[in-house]
Order: structure tokens, then sequence, then C-alpha cells
């Protein structure tokens, strides 16, 4: 056993400075170079990544009864990928098996694993943005940075948030009470931490590692053995995850299957079983709100964590910068084709247009203006790959087909060179039609015709509050209507973003510095990360007696 937590206590120390600091800081380089990963990083994680193609992927010592897995990528071949499968049963017996060991091995060396693990993901972060690349159909290098590094910095402010919390109070205190002339009555006091039980980790298609790497790491640092359950199209990267967890926690003599595989294929799911097992405690999951209610209603024994469907809005009330908001709002409808669920949806712009530094536009000059600049950033190819990237799940553009006919066409989606792809769809729609009351996920837009620029902050908060929503954003001019815009989204649970253009997206979200999501509104009840995310992962028990002299 080596002392990781020493190895890493000064990261660990820098990460928990930042989550009090909340501004900018990172330990793993975004940038996909040679000087930030090796001269042969580049070559070895392509290299890897071919050799994992057409295999049985090893997990040592892993419950294994079949085969299972059948990832194609968005981009067109098919991975032919297969990992170990077994029951669900084995796999919640297994876990329980480990919890003991795990929960004995104390704060430091569970945290020091935890910030190993995270260490030799960051240095295979080129073999795991290739596997996010092919099977989420994220462009190359969005797939290494929010497979990789991205997702890295929010499994280590899980970790660092985690360790703030167990560490919070002490795990032993003498306890003296006064008596008058009588003796004092003196106690000694200890505290144990006490792990939920097992966690179960839901994972989606489109970002694999960055949803699920916060729950993972932070139950597996307070002691919890984590059964990762990705989505059957997007295995590969969560299974590499799994592999070096166990590969660490072996080699601390703690046992493997703290960290387990579940594998399973459509028709023949296995999630349900798993989530409402007596033994699991812990559920995080990303997906759909459907499975979120069912979630809800079924898993009653676990703590649950969410991250679901919302509707993000945009409100142009005015701007000072018409080119440069059209620019922005363009990249963030593009980016990887509509698939983030920070991605903006909703555009409420006044039917009587609005005020802009190039004069008093009509609401069919800004549609217009920013389909635009869609047109003038897709029109290299290259760059168009580069930011649309290609769609995860068929059903999304069979969803796009299907609405195309209900709407006042701006600007059509169509297809690029290479895999299912696709640019957005914009399309204008009157005030409460039904087509912008639900999230249509994907690279879908309604620019939404209001009354004024009020009527559209109420309407875009109000269905926030109702349906739910990550982000929104808002480009304006009147200081006060910003201030009443501010108090609108702040009661409806929701981050805001005001005036953004140049390179800051609303689709971003920067780990240490943003809360992500707000838990304050139907699109989920956690946020990545703070302290509620952490704090009920486990439990204090204490033991106490006498002191008699």
């Amino acid at each position: 056993m080596t002392d990781l937590f020493s190895r890493h206590s000064a990261l660990l120390e820098r990460a928990v400075t930042a989550l009090h600091e909340r501004s900018y800081w990172t330990p793993y380089p975004e940038v996909p170079s040679s000087k930030n990963y090796g001269e042969t990083a580049k070559a070895d994680g392509e290299a890897a990544f071919a050799a994992l193609q057409g295999q049985l992927f090893q997990l040592a010592g892993h419950p294994e009864s079949s085969r299972r897995g059948a990832e194609v990528s968005p981009f067109g071949p098919e991975l032919g990928i297969t990992y170990p499968a077994c029951e669900p049963a084995t796999l919640i017996a297994a876990a329980k098996n480990a919890a003991p060991a795990l929960a004995a091995a104390g704060i430091e060396s569970r945290v020091g694993v935890c910030l190993e693990i995270l260490h030799r993901l960051n240095r295979m972060s080129f073999l795991i943005g290739h596997a996010t690349q092919h099977t989420t159909g994220q462009a190359f290098a969005m797939a290494f940075q929010a497979g990789g590094p991205h997702a890295q910095d929010r499994g280590l402010e899980a970790v660092a948030m985690a360790w703030e919390e167990m560490i919070r109070f002490p795990t032993e205190a003498r306890w003296e009470k006064p008596q008058g002339k009588a003796a004092p009555i003196i106690l000694e006091k200890h505290w144990t931490l006490v792990p939920a039980g097992v966690a179960l980790t839901i994972g989606c298609n489109t970002f694999p590692t960055w949803n699920s790497y916060p729950g993972l790491f932070a139950s597996l640092a307070t002691g919890n053995p984590v059964i990762v359950k990705p989505h059957p199209a997007a295995i590969l990267p969560m299974a590499l995850t799994v592999r070096v967890a166990r590969e660490v926690l072996a080699e601390e003599g703690l046992p493997m299957d703290a960290v387990l595989l579940a594998v399973d294929a459509p028709g023949a799911e296995i999630t349900t079983e798993l989530a409402t097992d007596p033994a699991v405690k812990l559920i995080d999951y990303t997906g759909s709100n459907q499975f979120g209610g069912w979630l809800r209603e079924n898993a009653r024994q676990a703590q649950l964590f969410t991250e679901e469907a919302g509707v993000n809005s945009v409100v142009i009330a005015a701007t000072d910068d018409f080119d440069g908001m059209c620019a922005n709002l363009a990249f963030s409808l593009s980016l990887y084709s509509g698939q983030m669920c920070t991605a903006p949806q909703n555009i409420y712009i006044s039917v009587d247009g609005i005020d802009t530094d190039k004069g008093h536009l009509s609401f069919d000059s800004v549609a217009d203006g920013i389909g635009k600049a869609i047109d003038a950033l897709l029109d290299d190819p290259a760059r168009t790959a580069g930011v649309c990237g290609a769609v995860a799940n068929p059903a999304t553009l069979a969803r796009r087909d299907s609405i195309r006919a209900r709407g006042r066409v701006i600007r059509n989606s169509g297809a690029l060179a290479e895999g299912r792809t696709a640019t957005p769809l914009l399309m204008a729609v009157d005030a409460g039609d039904a087509l912008a009351e639900s999230e249509c996920f994907g690279p879908v837009a309604f620019l939404v015709a209001t009354k004024d620029a009020d009527d559209g902050i109420g309407r875009a908060a109000d269905l926030a509050a109702r349906k739910g929503a990550i982000t929104a954003a808002l480009y304006d001019t009147d200081e006060d209507r910003i201030g009443r815009a501010i108090a609108a989204f702040t009661a409806a649970g929701v981050n805001l973003s005001i005036n953004l253009t140049g390179n800051i997206f609303v689709n971003q979200s920067a780990a240490f510095s943003d809360f992500h999501v707000t838990g304050a509104n139907p699109a989920g009840n956690a946020s990545l990360t703070d302290t509620a995310f952490v704090a009920t992962r486990f439990r204090r028990v204490m033991w106490r007696r006498t002191v008699t002299s």
C-alpha cells in the first residue's frame, strides 16, 4: 500500500481553496497538446482506442456470466467491444461484500484512492477522448475536453467537497459538564462516519463521464461502493473509468468490487432492478423526466440525485452588439448539435422588434440575423464538423423531422458530410405555442414572439419554474429591466447569463466556480457540486462513555 493521500495532498488543498474562491482554476489541462500530455500521448491514445475495437474488454476479477455490448459510433462504424455482464443480484452482492473494507479504510485512504484514479484518468485523456467521441458523437476536441479534463475537474470538485464535509467536525472530544460542588460529569465521545450503502450511478448517452464522475467520486470518497450503469450506447468511457478505479483499489489493498460495471442492452435493461434493490441507498441519475419520475416513485429506499430535462431560454430585449449577440447565439445553438443540457432552446423576442446598435430591428430581422450567423459559422466544412459533431441518438433526428412542419421555418436543418449529423433548425412560433412548452432535445430552437421584453422574461422564468431549466440568457441594455430579469430567474431557480458575446457561451459550466444545476426547479434536484450533494452520502454515529479519572 502506498500513501496516495500524501502524494496528492497539495492538489487536494488547492482544490479546497478553489471551492471557496470560486475563481478559475483547473489542474487538468483542457488543450490536447504534447506540451500538456507528452510527445506520444496523441498517437498512444489513437492506438489504444484502435486496439480496443472488436475485442473483449477486460476487467480483472469482475463478476461475469455473459458478454454484452453493441456500441455504434454516431460517425458510422460499430465498435465491436463486449463487456463483462451479470445479473443485478450478483453485482449487488459483490458491492455489499466490498462495503465493510471500504468503510474501514478511512477518510484519507479513500480520498487518496480517488485522487490517484483521477490522476491516471487524466494521463489517458486522449484515449477517453476517442471513446467519448465515438459513443456520443462529439467532435474530438469537445470529446477530449468534456470526456477528459472537464469531467475530471468535476470529479475532483466532488472529492474536495466530500473531504471538507467529512472533516468538518472532530472525530472525538472530551465532554465535561460542571455539577456545582459535585464532581463534573466527564464523557469521552467518538464519532464514526457511516456510509449510506451501495451507490448506483446511472449514466447518459451524451456526456457519460462529465455527468457521472461527480456522483461516482462523491460516493467512493465517502465510503460507498459504486455500481456504474452506463447508457448502452456509451459504455466504453465509463468502462475505462471502472478499470482504472479497480486497478488503484487493488494496489491499495482494497476490494476491487468497490467499483463495478453494470452493462445491459436495449430490451434487456437492468436499471430498474438495480435501482429498487433494498441495498441501493444512493442513486445518481442523468436523463429524462420520465425515468426520473419513475425513480422517485419506485426507488424510495434511496437518496436520489438527478439532472433531468428542462427548457433553456434566451430573452432578447435589446443589444448594443447585434452581430456579437447573433454570433454568440449561433455557436451556442450549433455546438454538439444542441445536445447539451445547457443549450438554449426558446428565444423570446418582442413581436414589435428590439433596439440595437444597428437601429430598431423587427422580429423577422432579428430571426434572420441569428440564422445568417449560423450560416456564417458553418460555412467551412471542417469547422462545421468540429462544432456540430454528430447526433448521438437517431430518435433526435426523427423528433426534429416530426416538428418541422408545425411552424414557420426560419432556417432549415441539414446534414453534414460524415455520420449522423444535423445543423440547427430555427422555427418561429407564437407565444404559448405548445412546441415551445417542453424540451425538444437536439438541433432545434424556437423563436417565440412575445408582447414585449417583460412578457418574454415572465414567460421564460415561468416555464423554467414549471418545466425546469438549467440555463437562461438575457440580452438587454435597460438596467432596470435587467434587475427585474435577475429577480425573475432567481425565483425560478435558474442560472442566468447576461449579454454574452465573444468566446464565452451560455452552454459552458466551469467546475470550482459554477454550481451546475441549482436543484431549485424540475431540471434536477441536485447541484454539481455543493455540500448537499455530498453530505447525505454518510452519517455520523457516536459512541461515548464516562471518564472516571
